[in-house]
């Protein structure tokens, strides 16, 4: 009887072993090693000439953190199109009729597999966006193995000019420009969002547009970076237009996507000086209606925030004090929105406020009957802005630290 059930045990136990090595050799049958693959950080798209395209590509360079690969002509790194880049990547460019011809390319002249799933950063130049992206975007979400989540931007010039910058702090381009966008200082459009709103009920796109600029510091070691410099604005997969920094915070009020921000007003009861409010809770809603045939949007923002720099004489633990810079701030807010209403609604003409999605949310038959001429319509909505701040917290610097008692205005 013991014999019998240690020979099951055994056969039990071989089983259970064969099962492991089966697993353990499926899962690793196919494994790419990192040496052995060039891996693509971000993607450079140009027009070459009015029937190609040029193609650029940032790889990641092994080598710069001790790697044992080398990625040399014969390697498979710096050969075929163009090479260049710092030490942290290097840059490939090729040209062909359409993306998909020019990334066929790559292969051909690099002896490493090219890995394009770690790719998070897509630059479309400006030159082309003008003529059109929708070739462009089509290929980006049907080729699988792109991701549908990495960052689009738009460059003033050239986007293959963009790959080889080496800023100071970052390791490479696309990271600083990853990082940037983190901060929320401008808008942050996914390939997959950019899709979303050119295929939406207005074809009209925001994406945050790049050039390259001199880092701070002194002529010895400054070097050119990438940097944000405002918003691109598409319809109809054409780029029309472009928005500056401080009318894009304004246009990131209408949509609900500020995060921090710091306003800095001159207050009316102070003889001279400024107060900087730092706001970091704000919330924003549309609210849309229509009455006798007048359609209207209510702005309708909430901020929360702290005295960050107080350079008045005000002594700002004054309630009355608070209560006024609150209106201040509120109306300096106001003027921001206006700013890019203007630009957007009435010169551009190109609904990316998401004032259409309200309507058609709230009022879907009236929006049945305007939806084909919204071009016409969207100009034509009243806007009404109601902001409320609210001031939580004076600061320690209610009046400067070390102003004299008798310059201080208490009431």
């Amino acid at each position: 009887m013991q014999h019998l059930l240690f020979n099951k045990l055994k056969k039990a136990f071989i089983v259970l072993f064969l099962c492991i090595v089966v697993t353990a050799i499926t899962g690793c049958w196919d494994r790419k090693e990192v040496n052995d693959l060039a891996v693509v950080t971000a993607i450079g798209i140009d027009k070459k000439d009015d029937k190609n395209i040029e193609l650029s590509i940032q790889i990641f360079n092994p080598r710069s953190v001790g790697g044992s690969g080398q990625m040399d002509g014969s390697g498979g790194g710096s050969g075929g199109g163009s090479g260049g880049g710092s030490d942290q990547v290097l840059i490939q460019s090729e040209v062909g009729l359409t993306l998909a011809d020019a990334m066929s390319k790559f292969q051909e002249k690099l002896a490493r597999q090219i890995f394009w799933g770690h790719d998070e950063t897509y630059i479309i130049s400006q030159e082309l966006a003008k003529e059109g992206i929708r070739e462009q975007m089509d290929f980006l979400l049907e080729d699988p193995d792109l991701r549908e989540n990495g960052n689009v931007y738009i460059s003033s010039g050239k986007a293959k000019d963009i790959l080889p910058l080496q800023p100071t702090l970052e390791r490479n381009s696309s990271e600083m420009l990853r990082e940037l966008s983190a901060f929320r200082i401008g808008m942050i459009v996914t390939i997959s969002d950019l899709a979303q709103m050119l295929a939406g009920e207005t074809g009209a796109a925001a994406i945050p547009l790049i050039a390259i600029s001199q880092s701070s510091g002194n002529s010895t070691n400054s070097s050119p970076i990438p940097s944000l410099m405002g918003t691109a604005v598409l319809k109809a997969d054409k780029m029309i237009g472009h928005l500056s920094d401080k009318t894009t915070r304004g246009v990131l009020w209408f949509r609900n996507e500020i995060d921090s921000v710091t306003v800095t007003v001159r207050p009316k009861l102070a003889e001279q000086g400024m107060i900087s409010v730092r706001l970091k809770k704000n919330k924003t809603q549309l609210i849309p209606t229509i009455q006798e045939g007048k359609w209207t949007i209510t702005l309708r923002s909430e901020s929360k925030g702290e005295i960050v720099q107080n350079t008045t004489n005000l002594n700002m633990m004054n309630p009355e004090f608070v209560k006024e810079l609150e209106k201040e701030v509120g109306i300096e807010i106001q003027k921001r929105m206006e700013l890019s209403l203007k630009q957007v609604q009435k010169k551009l003409k190109a609904d990316i406020l998401g004032f259409a999605q309200a309507f058609h949310q709230k009022y879907p038959k009236e929006w049945n009957e305007v939806k084909d001429h919204w071009d016409q319509k969207f100009p034509e909505i009243e806007v009404v802005i109601t902001p409320k701040v609210r001031i939580q917290r004076s600061g320690l610097s209610n009046s400067g630290a070390i102003r004299p008692k008798q310059e201080v205005k208490n009431k």
